[in-house]
């Protein structure tokens, strides 16, 4: 049996046993959140820290419900009052982080590789909760035990991710996650907002919702990060919206069974319909939600296991 991961940087270069691992085990937890049975002494005298350098609520909350689920101390650090904000240097912080012998460490930053750099620093196992436009891995892991569990499978589904994918790291993660297991995966937005060269990731590219969601078994909307844009890359909300975002009428190409997902937070009215993302019959956006206490919960079980506890409380 291969040993358990140090961290959690990416979805990239992980092989299909230890994603399905943290899928199997994720579902465990599902069952244990809604049982109410919640008290778990797995973390009990290790030191959580959230470090987020940007605003975070689902993630951020996510990652603290799962780390107080399974007993650990769990610590959430306002970077925006921290030395960091002051002029610290990101070595510096890993240097603090060390002297305070944190044992998980969930990282949150603008700029890709940030986790990455302070995994090679500080001795505590790192999860990247999202850095720049490169990953996101516990969503990813999320969205694949979301469609596993609604449709049974994720090898041989067509999966249409839709809207500003360039500046996705959500879009990143699940192109590696999914492709991994076998869905075949489209990627559907207007040209500005579709990365050069994506289609070296195995993935089919479209310029027209009709097109791309053609018998799609599940659809995955994205926010239209405007905070990360330069300059015009898309038309008017409205003429975006018309375009690009999904309402009934362009739901209706995907399969008839098809699933409607999103990351969040939401913009009603631009990338997706009110009507569409609140379909309990297509709509998966809230049990979204609800596995990513359940994956990260999984995610912070395995790493654990994988370093030797530092304290004897």
């Amino acid at each position: 049996m291969a040993d358990p991961p140090r961290h959690l940087l990416a979805i990239e270069g992980l092989q299909p046993p230890p994603i399905t691992a943290l899928l199997d085990l994720a579902e465990s937890y599902v069952l244990l959140n809604r049982s109410g049975q919640t008290a778990r002494d797995l973390l009990r005298g290790r030191t959580l820290i959230n470090l987020f350098f940007e605003d975070s609520t689902r993630t951020r909350t996510s990652f603290e419900l799962a780390g107080k689920r399974l007993g650990a101390d769990v610590i959430n650090m306002a970077v925006a009052s921290s030395s960091v904000n002051k002029g610290e240097t990101l070595l510096d912080t890993a240097a603090t982080l060390n002297a305070m012998h944190c044992d998980l460490l969930v990282v949150r930053h603008n700029q890709s590789g940030a986790p990455n750099l302070l995994a090679q620093k500080v001795d505590a196992a790192v999860i990247n909760a999202g850095d720049g436009t490169h990953e996101h891995p516990t969503q990813a892991l999320l969205d694949a035990l979301t469609i596993r569990r609604r449709t049974g499978r994720i090898a041989g589904l067509v999966v249409a991710i839709c809207g500003d994918i360039v500046h996705s790291r959500v879009a990143r993660s699940n192109i590696h996650l999914l492709t991994t297991l076998g869905a075949r995966v489209r990627v559907v937005g207007p040209p500005t907002l579709i990365p050069a060269a994506i289609e070296r990731l195995g993935v089919a590219v479209f310029h027209d919702m009709a097109e791309g969601l053609a018998g799609a078994d599940v659809v995955m909307m994205l926010r239209l990060q405007r905070e990360r844009m330069i300059g015009g890359l898309v038309p008017s909300a409205r003429e975006y919206f018309r375009f690009w975002g999904l309402d009934a009428a362009k739901l209706a190409k995907a399969a008839p069974a098809a699933i409607v997902m999103h990351p969040g937070p939401m913009n009603r009215g631009i990338e997706i319909d009110s009507l569409v993302a609140d379909d309990p019959a297509r709509s998966v956006i809230r049990e979204q939600v609800e596995m990513g206490v359940a994956v990260r919960m999984a995610v912070l079980d395995t790493l654990a296991r994988a370093r030797p506890k530092l304290r004897n409380d």
